[in-house]
């Protein structure tokens, strides 16, 4: 017969295994967790992950009268499947001859704000902190750093298309 001693050391090591067994399962499955939480870090820190550029038609030539400057939306150049709305981006579109356009992006580069085009002043104008831009998009006044972001425009078998790609967050000159 065993004694009670006996069966306490017994109980003693088979919780010291357990507890052994139990800690490293707990180690493994943790690193297994940050594993997985860090390879898609890692990679956003390093920039492995380019957005594509894609050409977006955003109407007909015969649409965009010349000298006229419109507000066309686009999807964004990797838009997600969860993206809903925010997938939408916008540009202002101006027609300068029967075949030349320049696009300008509608966020200002103060701070992001959408700008507006005014027709009757000629200009941009941000209403968050009083920014305003040229009708070439050149600062005009306020706290703008930078004129507004132009995006390439092509003429393809009778569409417009804007070159596609994500609003830079950045505080260099692009």
């Amino acid at each position: 017969m065993t004694t009670d001693i006996e069966r306490a050391s017994e109980c003693a090591a088979c919780d010291e295994t357990r507890r052994r067994f139990l800690s490293r399962l707990t180690m493994m499955l943790g690193s297994i967790v940050a594993a997985i939480v860090a390879i898609p870090c890692v990679g956003f820190l390093l920039g492995l992950r380019k957005v594509p550029r894609v050409w977006r038609t955003v109407g007909k030539l015969n649409d965009f009268q010349v000298g006229s400057t419109v507000n066309v939306a686009f999807l964004d150049s990797s838009p997600l499947p969860w993206a809903g709305v925010t997938a939408r981006n916008a540009a202002w579109l101006r027609r300068i001859s029967t075949t030349d356009f320049i696009a300008f992006s509608v966020n200002c580069t103060h701070l992001g704000c959408p700008v507006r085009w005014l027709p009757t002043a000629n200009l941009f104008m941000c209403p968050c902190h009083g920014g305003v831009y040229y009708a070439n998009g050149d600062v005009a006044s306020g706290p703008p750093p930078r004129p507004l972001r132009r995006y390439p425009v092509r003429v393809q078998t009778d569409e417009v298309q804007i070159l596609a790609s994500p609003v830079p967050i950045t505080t260099e000159k692009i």
